[in-house]
């Protein structure tokens, strides 16, 4: 179970990971946030499909069709943390390698979204400086990188639950037969 855990934390994280920095590079960071997140979450929904392929996998083929809850969610949660430290090594590495001032931009499209709903001089000032206090925070390893983790990890909690709320029912999309099998399940 270990090594399908690793296999399919592996898959899910590079899944994850790799569009996130080719939609910065690609879009010099001008991707407005609204967007960026949309195509993020998303992108970690596909990603995290994973889980429930393992979960289906290690139900119908390892455990002869039954799996009870909490082992599902144990074989999800565990590819959730793998997913989520390549999702978080993938975002230092490209932080590392490319020069883009992430933070920065973000900043400056949070300020320019708030001045375009006409937000008040008082709040944009409030928000410059919050703005700038993340900034701070942001350049410190400590901080972002649980920060990072955090965007994904709970997404695969929660796809975890769901996989393992429907797979643990073995009605539920159930293991395929072939002719001739007699009581094996398909590989």
């Amino acid at each position: 179970m270990g090594k399908s855990i690793l296999k399919y934390g592996l898959i899910a994280g590079v899944v994850a990971g790799l569009p996130i920095s080719f939609m910065s590079i690609a879009g010099k960071d001008q991707v407005p946030p609204s967007w960026g997140m949309l195509v993020g979450y998303l992108t970690m929904l596909v990603a995290f499909s994973t889980i429930f392929i393992a979960i289906k996998r290690q139900r119908d083929v390892e455990r002869g069709g039954v799996i009870r809850f909490w082992p599902a969610l144990g074989i999800g949660l565990g590819i959730s943390f793998i997913a989520g430290l390549i999702y978080m090594l993938a975002w230092e590495a490209f932080m590392a390698a490319t020069d883009i001032d992430f933070i920065g931009a973000y900043s400056q499209a949070m300020i320019a979204e708030e001045q375009a709903k006409g937000a008040s001089a008082e709040a944009i000032a409030a928000l410059s400086a919050e703005m700038q206090t993340l900034a701070v925070d942001y350049a410190n390893p400590l901080f972002r990188m649980p920060m990072t983790f955090a965007e994904i990890f709970p997404v695969g909690v929660l796809v975890s639950l769901v996989s393992a709320a429907l797979l643990c029912n073995s009605r539920f999309l159930p293991a395929t037969r072939r002719k001739g099998d007699a009581g094996q399940v398909a590989r």
